[in-house]
């Protein structure tokens, strides 16, 4: 089928025409009184999602990028690092740690279930030592359509010293986060998720009390070195060079999230959230994640086992142009994932699960057309009317 495809992954997601058009402007000087006006009114619009008033610095790159720039710039070889995994994101965030020297222990969980707090507040409470120098925690984790409810460390960690390091890259905007309220002291997220922009950019946030371990850190770093991106920043500028027409776009972008409103932004990712979850259920298939820690951003849907997930997103793929993200690892040909993070609007996610059931319907799959339709309508409607 031709035409514009219904993207509805966890990222990249939907670009907004505002935000096309801002894009599609000429080449500016990076190091000019335009750039200047540009980033300046960027960091202002990003603290406010972020709810901070600590540093931030925006990279060239995917969000993994930032990841690696938390570790290079506030872990020194040999640091006692406690990473706390619930998917495929949180396992990379501790090999990043890893590849880099840091002595790393991981805490998991099954796949499709939040971390048990309990777990990270045993583990502290034995470190008397203060050995455990950062812990790194996903918030929202997109391969399993599972949330981690970080808000929750500030009492499991006490007064413990270690560094709270949280990839944000797909909670951000979607899933509420305050930064300086719950104590976060490194926050990670990127462009292409709720920002509502193309890959390319990265966030990281950082406070005063990461700052310090900045001070004390061993790692070898240059690009990522934020002594170079706080000295540039105070001129406007990025040390490199930076990727002039994301910013364009991200500067848009904000524009549009503060006329939304940040509370009506997640808002927004919680009723769709409870849109695609009722109305999958009412289909008579099963999800991934439980109600009480299922992700805003993202819905895993478990396939039925004689038909396979693979098999459903080519159908949806092939025949109706739709874009379904599969699963990772062990969750390969076992789960779909529906994205719903971003500018996805009502009309896409009607269309996704209208075609989701014809889907099901070819591929033998047992229902009565409509019938998961009807339940989303009748939440829109109950919203609208």
């Amino acid at each position: 089928m031709t035409g514009e495809q219904f993207l509805l992954l966890p990222g990249p997601t939907p670009i907004p025409d505002r935000v096309l058009r801002a894009m599609n402007r000429p080449m500016i000087n990076h190091r000019g009184p335009e750039f200047k006006n540009i980033i300046f009114e960027i960091m202002e619009g990003v603290k406010k999602i972020y709810q901070t008033k600590h540093n931030i610095l925006i990279y060239p790159s995917s969000g993994t990028g930032a990841l690696e720039a938390a570790i290079v710039n506030f872990i020194s070889p040999g640091d006692k690092v406690l990473a706390v995994s619930i998917g495929v994101f949180g396992e990379r965030f501790a090999t990043i740690a890893q590849k880099f020297g840091a002595d790393v222990e991981i805490i998991e969980s099954e796949w499709g279930k939040p971390i048990d707090f309990q777990l990270i507040r045993d583990r502290v409470l034995k470190d008397v030592n203060n050995e455990i120098k950062a812990i790194l925690i996903t918030h929202n984790e997109t391969s399993t359509g599972v949330f981690n409810d970080i808000k929750l460390l500030k009492e499991v960690l006490g007064d413990h010293p270690a560094l709270v390091m949280v990839d944000a890259v797909s909670s951000l905007a979607a899933l509420d986060l305050k930064m300086d309220d719950w104590e976060l002291d490194v926050v990670i997220s990127g462009s292409q998720k709720a920002f509502m922009v193309p890959p390319g950019l990265s966030f990281m946030a950082f406070n005063e009390k990461a700052l310090q371990a900045y001070e004390n850190s061993r790692m070898p770093k240059f690009y990522w070195d934020i002594s170079l991106g706080l000295d540039y920043l105070e001129k406007g500028q990025t040390p490199f060079t930076p990727a002039i027409s994301i910013f364009y776009g991200l500067q848009e972008s904000l524009r549009m999230m503060l006329e939304e409103g940040l509370d009506n932004i997640l808002n927004r990712h919680q009723f769709y959230r409870q849109i695609v979850r009722l109305s999958v259920k009412e289909m008579g298939l099963n999800l991934l994640a439980p109600e009480s820690n299922a992700s805003p951003a993202v819905t895993s849907v478990i396939a039925p086992n004689n038909i396979g997930a693979n098999r459903i997103r080519r159908v949806m793929q092939d025949e109706f142009n739709i874009t379904l993200a599969g699963g990772q690892k062990s969750l390969d040909d076992v789960v779909f994932r529906i994205g719903h993070l971003g500018y996805i609007r009502e009309l896409d996610l009607l269309s996704c699960l209208a075609a989701l059931e014809m889907a099901l319907v070819k591929l033998g799959f047992n229902l009565e057309l409509g019938c998961g339709i009807k339940k989303a309508q009748t939440l829109l409607y109950d919203n609208h009317c």
